[in-house]
């Protein structure tokens, strides 16, 4: 569980030991499961990432609502939306490993999620990440319910792939594009896990040494085997 859910699950679980002590017994239960949720809603279990080469990974847990072509700053490509409801793990993670060259926090409204205008008109928090074949820019997209964006990382730091970045709380979406050329492995309905769940592939523009490409495969599987960033 992250830090997060500390700060928002221990009022309520204690407010609810008092009213029990209190004989307010519905307040005191209504109190306690708040607090269980709270906690449920923060987790953050571990996974698995993927180490093949050219592999885009879920940035979050949720349901793909959005698979569509979509140009940015001019430039073709497609876009994918998933949208998180309240039950999923809410911390982000990125999709590829690389630079974030920008994170851009806008101001916004707060439309369900599920709508499309939420990916223009939201608050959110904009990455762009510089990666071996180009770059992708994904964004965190406060929701009705979820009203904070929080990002763990600045701009010009380096992430793994599957790294924790982030989170957005109760409820929100997250949108990922990807230039022209990557293969987009997912359709609109299904289920995916962030940073363990393949959505896309794009391979590389320059070719590896041989030393290089090593390096990289064994740092990418110890990362794997431990969800852990470097």
């Amino acid at each position: 569980m992250v830090k997060e859910g500390y700060y928002f699950g221990l009022p309520p679980l204690v407010l609810g030991g008092a009213a029990f002590l209190l004989h307010w017994y519905l307040s005191a239960a209504v109190l306690v499961f708040l607090a269980l949720f709270t906690f449920s809603f923060f987790r953050d279990p571990d996974r698995v990432i993927p180490v093949e080469p050219g592999a885009i990974v879920s940035p979050a847990d949720g349901r793909v609502v959005v698979v569509t072509e979509e140009r940015n700053a001019g430039l073709p490509g497609q876009r994918l939306s998933i949208f998180l409801a309240i039950w999923n793990v809410h911390v982000n993670r990125a999709p590829a490993s690389g630079t974030i060259t920008n994170l851009d926090y806008r101001t916004g409204k707060f439309f369900a999620a599920m709508r499309e205008r939420a990916s223009l008109e939201n608050e959110q928090n904009v990455f762009t990440l510089s990666t071996e074949a180009g770059e992708i820019v994904f964004k965190q997209i406060a929701g009705l319910i979820a009203r904070r964006v929080v990002s763990w990382k600045k701009q010009g730091e380096r992430v793994r792939r599957g790294e924790r970045i982030g989170l957005v709380r109760f409820g929100s979406r997250v949108d990922v594009w990807l230039p022209k050329g990557a293969e987009i492995l997912v359709k609109v309905g299904e289920n995916v896990k962030g940073g363990s769940s393949l959505i896309a592939r794009w391979t590389t523009k320059r070719t590896l040494n041989p030393s290089e490409g090593k390096g990289s495969a064994e740092t990418e599987a110890n990362l794997a085997a431990t969800g852990t960033p470097s």
